[in-house]
């Protein structure tokens, strides 16, 4: 059914004359008329009856004016949600425990006139076509993975660096470290269900064993956080890698501890990324706020994969 049909019959039936309606309107009364006719003919049924005084609404035509409003409504609804700085602005932030999850709350306690949709999409291909599509705005993901550089209209900037910690539980060698070096790990056993071959983060852990020799273990179904916690607490010969930044509550009597790895600090980057013709008003405020608030990058004393560091 065509809008301006719809919109022309409403603005007749408020008027109750054509040629007032096609004044509203800015079109000819003959362009009214023939608008008219074709709903009409659409529909079925007589919309209106010319009379002396001008046009009077039919039975039909009564009981379809609430319904040619509300499909006006919802036009106009229609193109204010995806009008720039109308709809909300859509971030991918992975999952919702990680430093991703936390610039934007940081973000939001900033902006709170803001409006955003947070979502969590699972791996980089994902996120990059979404981007691109225009299903989100932005994602924060670590680029770019080896082999695979991000397309020529997807723009990223990295926004934080974030320092592994070791986690422990209380009867692990290593429990009662203050910190721990990375050649102190080597031996260890650290397992990680989390890790999905082709993610950007088994990437990362992949160049960290290789470069320092450690043990990752990626065995086993992978039943959450919960059950990792649980297992780590409970197995003396396990620890695992966590992000300094990871907001994780475990329960009382578990004594789990984290502990900072040093010489050199492993730091997870974390990259904004965004389609460089994106209009979205929010999505500069963002990235402002981002540049604002992030730490230097590559810091003396910390380790990142040489495909994370900007060239």
């Amino acid at each position: 059914m065509d809008l301006d049909t719809v919109r022309t019959f409403v603005a007749a039936a408020d008027a109750g004359q054509f040629q007032e309606a096609a004044a509203e309107l800015a079109v000819t009364q003959q362009a009214v008329s023939k608008r008219i006719a074709a709903l009409e003919r659409d529909l079925g049924v007589r919309l209106f009856t010319r009379t002396p005084r001008g046009a009077e609404l039919t039975i039909d035509g009564q009981a379809f004016l609430p319904h040619a409003r509300e499909l006006l409504r919802a036009a106009d609804r229609a193109v204010a949600s995806v009008r720039a700085g109308r709809r909300p602005l859509r971030v991918d932030v992975l999952n919702s425990r990680g430093a991703a999850s936390g610039l934007m709350r940081g973000f939001h306690r900033a902006h709170p006139e803001i409006d955003l949709d947070v979502v969590m999409l699972f791996d980089i291909e994902r996120a990059v076509a979404a981007v691109r599509s225009g299903a989100i705005d932005a994602s924060f993901r670590a680029v770019v993975m080896p082999g695979r550089p991000l397309p020529e209209d997807i723009e990223s900037v990295r926004v934080l660096d974030e320092p592994l910690q070791l986690l422990t539980g209380p009867a692990h060698a290593l429990a009662g470290a203050r910190s721990v070096t990375l050649a102190q790990l080597a031996g260890h056993r650290i397992w990680m269900p989390g890790l999905v071959p082709g993610t950007e983060w088994a990437a990362y852990y992949d160049d960290l064993v290789a470069e320092f020799g450690l043990t990752i273990e990626a065995t086993g179904p992978n039943f959450g956080s919960d059950a990792l916690l649980d297992t780590i607490a409970d197995t003396p010969a396990l620890a695992t890698f966590m992000g300094g930044q990871t907001r994780v509550v475990w329960p009382a009597g578990h004594g789990l501890r984290r502990i900072p790895v040093t010489d050199p600090m492993p730091v997870y980057p974390h990259s904004l990324l965004w389609h460089r013709d994106n209009p979205h008003p929010a999505l500069a405020t963002l990235r402002a706020h981002l540049a604002a608030t992030a730490a230097g990058h590559d810091a003396s004393g910390t380790w990142v994969p040489d495909w994370a560091i900007p060239r």
